[in-house]
């Protein structure tokens, strides 16, 4: 009989740190960078751009592990930045930064990462979100990525938090993904037969010298380059940390569900990869206001039927796994809308009250910083 795994989880999210009095971004200090690391560890890390820093849980078994880790990760940045007159938020795109006025941090890989890709990279003033699921069967992480990539766009949906981009409403849920698909190597994974056959196609690029190692294949789901995981890295970073926890309980009962499936020899139907992009760039543009393409059904179903029906095809799994509350939260999102559009709704209340544009960005980047610490102080 075999083994059921333990899909172990790890999440990493990155952070943009603010001026607490003008709400403009700021270069991480160096002193503070130094804090973080003394009190983090390998846990903290700096990023291409030196307004971003980055945090990784370590190996949890469980949602309520991560929910510890992620926790007491997000306290320890707020309380040393709070020491430089900062606050850290966890939105995919500050709602008016310019990104040509950030600085890079200067690393090694960095500074190949901007020789490689130019204005491409240094336009990445974004950030993101990604869930390890462990699996240690290499074969069926392959099988799991080809079937896991019909519920991307689900996952996006529920997580937009980008709907600013340098002071101007996008019209889009998750302007982040309009900026990373400007990368090469990113969007929907290819469909693959085979682990043998994934190690084949890295190794036409590794070979070629195009790519140093499976590290710069930046795909919405991929295997992961460094652990025994399937990392799906197609959502924005959420401000509150209870939606960070939803997005992470559903990808690891949907990676449990298809394995499963695949066990009992009833592997998730096949989907038309058109559907799947479409679907994609519907979250991407209306996050959970408007519906999804089924299909089998052969209409767009509305998001909260949606999450009704993904709740019951993982019930087994939540409970096995122990994180139903987290999953079940869904709904609060698909019925009162993502962060995207409680931003959308701040802005514009502000306005009508007789703010100007600024002031009116400026309380946005307020409630970001606030919604960092709920669930958390």
């Amino acid at each position: 009989m075999t083994q059921v795994p333990a899909f172990t989880i790890g999440i990493e999210e990155e952070y943009l740190l603010t001026d607490a009095q003008s709400r403009e971004l700021v270069a991480t200090p160096d002193a503070l960078m130094t804090e973080l690391e003394a009190e983090l560890g390998d846990r903290v890390s700096s990023e291409f751009l030196n307004c971003q820093v980055e945090v990784g849980t370590g190996i949890c078994a469980t949602i309520a592990e991560a929910r510890d880790d992620l926790g007491a990760m997000r306290r320890s940045v707020a309380r040393l930045a709070e020491g430089y007159g900062l606050k850290p938020i966890a939105a995919s795109c500050h709602p008016f930064a310019d990104w040509k006025q950030q600085g890079r941090t200067d690393k090694p890989r960095y500074n190949q990462l901007d020789d490689d890709l130019g204005a491409v990279a240094r336009r990445m003033l974004i950030g993101g979100m990604h869930v390890h699921v462990g699996l240690e069967d290499e074969d069926r992480r392959i099988a799991l990525m080809n079937q896991l990539s019909y519920f991307l766009p689900h996952l996006l949906a529920l997580s937009t938090s980008s709907p600013f981009w340098q002071g101007r409403d996008t019209g889009l849920a998750s302007y982040r993904m309009t900026i990373f698909d400007s990368m090469p190597r990113t969007g929907l994974p290819p469909r693959m037969e085979s682990w043998a056959e994934y190690r084949s196609r890295v190794a036409a690029l590794t070979e070629l010298g195009v790519i140093d190692d499976a590290s710069k294949i930046w795909w919405d789901l991929r295997p992961s380059a460094g652990f025994p995981t399937l990392e799906a890295r197609i959502c924005d970073v959420s401000p509150r940390l209870e939606d960070t926890l939803t997005l992470a309980a559903l990808t690891q009962a949907l990676v449990r569900m298809l394995w499963r499936r695949t066990e009992g020899g009833d592997p998730w139907r096949e989907t038309d990869p058109l559907v799947v992009a479409e679907n994609r760039w519907r979250a991407q543009r209306y996050g959970v206001k408007e519906g999804l393409i089924d299909s089998g059904a052969k209409r767009i179903v509305p998001f909260a039927d949606l999450v009704e029906e993904l709740l019951v095809l993982l019930s087994g799994d939540l409970d096995a796994l122990g994180c139903r509350a987290e999953a079940e939260a869904a709904r609060d999102i698909a019925s009162q809308g993502s962060s995207a559009d409680r931003q959308r709704a701040l802005r514009a209340a502000r306005k009508e009250a007789g703010a100007d544009p600024r002031e009116a960005l400026c309380a946005v980047v307020d409630a970001l910083a606030a919604e960092f610490m709920e669930g958390v102080d």
